[in-house]
């Protein structure tokens, strides 16, 4: 069985100023939550052409994970586990210039709509589960742009705010374990609606450091960003033990994106 959720994030953004702003956001936000041996280490990250997709960027990524954190539900990571789970997840993306009313974005079937959970994100107005990331400068009710005088996000913001645009993101996830999958198929769902609330959040508030960037410009950040979050993770440092605790995400990103999460054993 598998837990689908379509999570639908609208931002106060077009969709080619989201481009921008999201490689942004993620370049900065990993390199602020990457600490010495646990975060995100970026392995590939080059552009690509998919048959179907048309040009993107293909980005492989290494989650490393502290074992010391590692609570609540516990997935064994290690490559020395006799018995590794079945974890999958699929996110498939497409990005509209709307306030997230297209009832079929991703082109689902009949089959596939049925069994569909939609869950509208409100960047301004959902809480972050973990209130140690919460800052007042990163809250949309409160943040006004200097450069593009966008915010405060009020009340029905999404119906009146223009531009508008949603991410809409498809998520697959199946961990077929007896006796696990229901729980762990819902932490790694709250889990990954924290971070598309947290990130947006971000990428909003952010703004006034991105706007004037072309892509050109942030790719370069994204490069030089990716570097220096590679050294504080001191990857060249690391034994192969160390490395156990890993999972690999690779990702396509044109409009429609498809990313698949595998853990690596």
């Amino acid at each position: 069985m598998v837990l689908t959720k379509e999570y639908r994030i609208c931002m106060p953004l077009s969709c080619e100023e989201y481009q921008i702003g999201q490689l942004y956001m993620i370049a900065r936000h990993s390199y602020e939550q990457s600490t010495n041996g646990e975060g995100v280490e970026i392995i590939t990250n080059e552009p690509c052409e998919d048959e179907t997709y048309g040009k993107g960027q293909y980005t492989e990524k290494r989650i490393h994970l502290s074992r010391q954190k590692n609570r609540g539900i516990s997935i064994p990571l290690q490559k020395q586990c006799s018995f590794v789970p079945k974890l999958n997840i699929l996110i498939r993306t497409k990005y509209e210039d709307n306030n997230g009313n297209s009832e079929n974005s991703l082109n689902l079937t009949a089959d596939q709509l049925k069994h569909r959970l939609v869950d509208n994100i409100d960047i301004a107005f959902d809480e972050l589960s973990n209130g140690k990331h919460y800052k007042k400068e990163e809250d949309p009710k409160f943040f006004t742009s200097k450069k593009t005088k966008r915010g405060c996000l009020i009340e029905g913001w999404r119906d009146a705010d223009k531009p508008i645009m949603c991410s809409y993101k498809l998520v697959d996830v199946s961990f077929e374990v007896w006796g696990l999958q229901t729980k762990v198929e819902e932490f790694i769902h709250r889990s990954i609606r924290d971070i598309l609330l947290l990130g947006h959040r971000q990428a909003f508030a952010w703004i006034d450091d991105w706007y004037d960037m072309s892509l050109d410009d942030v790719r370069a950040y994204e490069h030089e960003t990716h570097q220096e979050t590679n050294k504080k993770l001191n990857i060249n440092n690391k034994t192969v033990n160390d490395s156990c605790n890993t999972i690999a995400i690779f990702e396509h990103q044109p409009n429609v994106t498809n990313g698949i999460v595998k853990i690596l054993d």
